[in-house]
């Protein structure tokens, strides 16, 4: 785990370079992770239209109001499309990286050894969900925007009104993006379905294949965290929170697709020690992080 470490800290500061072996699944992923940052800004600068939707209800008979609230919405609305949309494309991207992260002959040490590149760009996954899932959690303009949506569209499908932005987002994306939405960590949620279904499918892979990456990983995030000599050589402010978002995404999957969990005694991983080094932390740092665990 030393060694791990080690090589671990070097690739999170550094942009570890995808061996021959690794170019197809790196490409795949690359081009995803490229657009996250872009999903990220869009996220944290997200207002929603609290004002336009409050007026429109205080006054259902103004029609100026009530098309001020729909013009404000739909642009919106479109927007959290594109956030489901890409949920999908990131689930497809983790499955890519589980196979080739734990596929025969190799242990799962030893992938994360031979795969650096491929090991960082499964924790700059992990890194953005959570990032992602924590302004999600704090921002109830998502889902009173996308409710208004669906009330709206309702009330003029029963007055047989058809609504141009009902094209873009029809009855059946609309329930399935409520269901996302309805989600506390809706990306997480995302992942870890996906990871269950991963091992569901893959019946000949030993399930402990999957659950020692994952393990092994929360294991090296861990010690990264808590050892002075990895901690006073971080360059970047944001190494320690990467580390932390990365420990927890990894802890959470494994709890879904272990059979006893992360949280039994008999888990390879220490719970009491990631919940100790996430608690020595800054409390405005680890809440949501703490929140997610729980």
């Amino acid at each position: 785990i030393g060694l791990m470490s080690s090589l671990l800290f070097y690739n999170v500061e550094n942009n570890a370079q995808p061996t021959e072996a690794e170019t197809a699944v790196w490409n795949q992923v690359s081009a995803v992770l490229e657009e996250a940052h872009g999903i990220l800004a869009e996220l944290q600068s997200y207002n929603g239209a609290g004002q336009e939707i409050r007026e429109a209800i205080q006054n259902p008979g103004d029609l100026q109001l009530q098309e001020k609230a729909w013009n404000a919405v739909c642009p919106l609305v479109a927007k959290l499309k594109r956030f489901y949309e890409f949920s999908l494309r990131l689930e497809n991207a983790l499955r890519s990286l589980l196979e080739a992260l734990t596929s025969p002959p190799y242990a799962p040490m030893q992938h994360l050894e031979r795969e650096q590149a491929l090991a960082k760009q499964f924790a700059e996954i992990l890194h953005f969900t959570l990032s992602f899932d924590e302004l999600k959690m704090t921002n109830p303009a998502i889902q009173n925007d996308f409710s208004y949506y669906r009330r709206t569209i309702s009330r003029n499908r029963l007055n047989n009104q058809q609504l141009e932005a009902e094209n873009e987002v029809n009855n059946e994306m609309a329930n399935r993006m409520s269901l996302f939405y309805a989600e506390a960590t809706p990306m997480l949620k995302t992942l870890s379905n996906a990871t269950t279904k991963f091992v569901s499918e893959n019946k000949t892979l030993p399930i402990e294949d999957t659950t020692d990456c994952l393990s092994t990983m929360a294991c090296v995030c861990r010690v990264m965290l808590e050892t002075p000599e990895y901690r006073c050589r971080f360059t970047n402010t944001d190494t320690v929170l990467f580390c932390m978002r990365v420990m927890v995404g990894v802890i959470i999957l494994y709890d879904h697709v272990h059979p006893v969990g992360a949280f039994a005694k008999t888990s390879k991983i220490d719970m009491k020690g990631c919940i100790k080094v996430l608690k020595e932390q800054p409390s405005n740092s680890v809440e949501g992080l703490l929140n997610a665990l729980r």
